[in-house]
């Protein structure tokens, strides 16, 4: 593995990728979140009984909106015009958690792993913040990339 830092100059300062000169190739990301929480926090969720009403469906905008932004958000990433944006939440009750993945999608110079996994970041603290009221000490974790494609590097895909 190269330990060459593409944001860091000659200089040894901080500085976006010139990506002028790449390749545009169709580039997509998929990431992944959980948040524990207990099985009485969760049923309320999945039981459409929470008093802020729909928290899948509002973690979801958020985490589209939030994949769209993550240049404004991640010093150095480039802003992107994103084809596709998909964030899908599945309660998983055995476990006492719910999952969250992403996919972003472009034809592009640059990968979308950022925006991917803030995509899934943002949805899962949008969960915290809509059920914090109700349990404070649920955990968001396992943040990932889970499988790249495209560009220079080509396809990565996450040993589980």
């Amino acid at each position: 593995m190269s330990a060459t830092f593409t944001h860091i100059n000659q200089d040894g300062k901080a500085n976006m990728v010139d990506v002028t000169a790449k390749e545009v190739t169709v580039r997509q990301a998929i990431a992944e979140a959980y948040v524990d929480m207990s099985a009485e926090t969760l049923a309320l969720i999945v039981n459409g009984q929470h008093h802020k009403g729909d928290v899948f469906a509002t973690a979801r905008i958020a985490g589209i909106m939030a994949a769209k932004k993550t240049s404004d958000i991640i010093p150095l990433c480039h802003p992107l015009a994103l084809t596709k944006v998909e964030v899908n939440i599945t309660a998983e009750p055995e476990y006492n958690r719910v999952r969250i993945e992403s996919l972003c999608k472009l034809s592009g110079k640059t990968g979308v792993e950022m925006e991917a996994l803030t995509a899934a970041s943002v949805a899962a603290l949008t969960i915290y913040d809509m059920c914090k009221a109700i349990q404070k000490d649920m955990v968001i974790s396992s943040v990932k990339l889970l499988e790249k494609t495209g560009g220079k590097s080509g396809h990565f895909k996450a040993v589980e």
